[in-house]
């Protein structure tokens, strides 16, 4: 029983760090895209990425309360 139970140790440790490389580079990918996005379209004279990026934040908070 103890060698099932080390071989499907082996499959999950294997499994789950598959899925975790997978992750890393979709979300990676994901942020890059962004990130050009809002270099391209949505940041203003002088402005980094960053701050676009928590500027836009905030004014969706601030319509998400005004609809309230």
């Amino acid at each position: 029983m103890s060698k099932i139970v080390d071989a499907n140790k082996k499959i999950e440790k294997a499994v789950v760090g598959g899925y975790k490389k997978i992750e890393d580079t979709v979300v990676g990918g994901y942020q890059k895209i962004e990130d050009k996005f809002v270099d391209s379209f949505l940041k203003k004279d002088g402005e980094t990425i960053e701050e676009a990026k928590e500027r836009l934040k905030e004014e969706q908070k601030s319509r998400e309360q005004e609809s309230k």
